[in-house]
């Protein structure tokens, strides 16, 4: 069955890094597009960064030129490179995968950016 497990989340100064994993299975990654969402504390899940299956980029304004989005279509990974972390960076950060018109989603990792 189709299954995303986010991992790499943890709690770290504001300026600081963190690297977001997805593992994917159950389905062939390369032919899918892979989001990136997040969602804070009382607010609504946002999207924060698009990977094509042809590797092309998106990114939600804020985010641009601080985060990037990567694949490893070997691995079976997708990847969320987040540099230069605010505090209002700090959310649950997810990964989604549309397939056969139905959206999955994994669990979710934690990150927190102290100030």
């Amino acid at each position: 069955q189709v299954r995303l497990v986010e991992s790499g989340g943890g709690l770290v100064q504001a300026g600081g890094s963190l690297r977001l994993s997805c593992a994917a299975s159950g389905f062939i990654l390369s032919n899918k597009a892979i989001d990136w969402h997040r969602q804070a504390p009382g607010k609504q899940r946002e999207l924060v960064a698009t990977i094509t299956s042809g590797g092309v980029t998106n990114y939600a304004d804020s985010m641009k030129g601080r985060f990037a989005i990567s694949r490893d279509n070997a691995k079976n990974t997708v990847y969320l490179q987040m540099n230069s972390l605010k505090p209002e960076d700090t959310a649950v950060y997810y990964c989604k995968v549309r397939v056969l018109g139905f959206d999955y989603w994994g669990q979710g990792t934690q990150v927190t950016v102290s100030s």
